[in-house]
């Protein structure tokens, strides 16, 4: 298990950070994020080199040349973490990332638990989110996922802002509640990304506050229809069950723009549920 303890600085260890990271933009959104420390570093893509001496001189702003790339120095942030992470579970990305914030009212100081870590594609736009005051809770029952993921979590740690009490839990999402009572009491929101998810909404729901929310990602309509189900049976309110759908556009070659020849987004089916109290008693 690894955790932290945010600083406004961010960083894992409870201490401040000094953000020497910088990324290194190609002019198409490519991104490659260094570390200004002196050493030699492989980075794929661009090649190997001393990061300190290479930047030594240059300021974000700046335009510099790798090789045969010409790019520009910008902070590293949240797009550029996105577009250099180290990947193997695939991961949920910016539409639904951004759509299960939003509607679940998750911000700073909240506390929130995801189920299925994998890459941390999830857990990265949560933190950027949350807060030196926010408790994320990433849970991971495979080893392999576990480590990219971390990797991905640590590196942004390093140069983020400020970033959340993050607790990494290597077991099966079943048996978190007691972890989950025991770091910060009880969540104002929970994301369950996993196989099925609708075997683990009453354990889950159970450590979810009133009026707190819980959401399933489900990639079919069958997973979608008894997660559905399970919310139902554990008393809680269905707010929203869909897609999101993407749509990009492009130029045309004889002027205006029109649909892009890519097809449209759809990844998952998203169920969003909210915990309300129970009902009085009549007799």
């Amino acid at each position: 298990m690894s955790d932290s303890d945010g600083t406004e600085q961010g960083g894992l260890d409870g201490t401040s950070v000094t953000p020497d990271w910088v990324a290194l933009r190609e002019d198409d959104g490519r991104a490659y994020l260094l570390n200004r420390a002196a050493g030699e570093v492989k980075v794929k893509g661009l090649g190997r080199f001393d990061a300190g001496q290479l930047l030594e001189g240059f300021s974000v702003g700046d335009r510099i040349t790798v090789g045969q790339k010409s790019l520009t120095i910008v902070d590293a942030a949240l797009p550029e973490a996105r577009r250099n992470m180290n990947r193997r579970a695939q991961t949920i990305g910016i539409k639904d990332s951004g759509f299960l914030i939003s509607w679940m009212g998750i911000g700073v100081g909240s506390r929130v638990l995801e189920g299925g870590h994998g890459s941390a594609g999830l857990a990265m736009h949560l933190a950027n989110v949350m807060g030196s005051k926010g408790c994320l809770i990433s849970v991971e029952n495979r080893a392999e996922h576990a480590e990219v993921g971390r990797s991905n979590m640590e590196r942004m740690s390093e140069f983020a802002p400020e970033f959340p009490n993050w607790h990494l839990l290597e077991m099966d999402l079943s048996e978190v509640a007691g972890e989950v009572a025991e770091i910060c009491g009880e969540l104002d929101a929970a994301i369950i990304d996993m196989a099925e998810p609708w075997t683990v909404v009453p354990e889950i729901s159970a450590i979810v506050k009133t009026g707190g929310r819980l959401a399933c990602y489900c990639p079919t309509t069958a997973q979608l229809e008894k997660s559905w189900n399970a919310v139902e049976e554990a008393g809680l309110i269905v707010e929203f069950a869909g897609e999101i759908v993407e749509r990009r556009w492009s130029k045309a070659g004889r002027g205006g723009v029109r649909p892009g020849n890519q097809p449209m987004g759809h990844t998952a089916f998203l169920l969003l549920a909210a915990k309300i109290a129970p009902k009085l008693d009549e007799n």
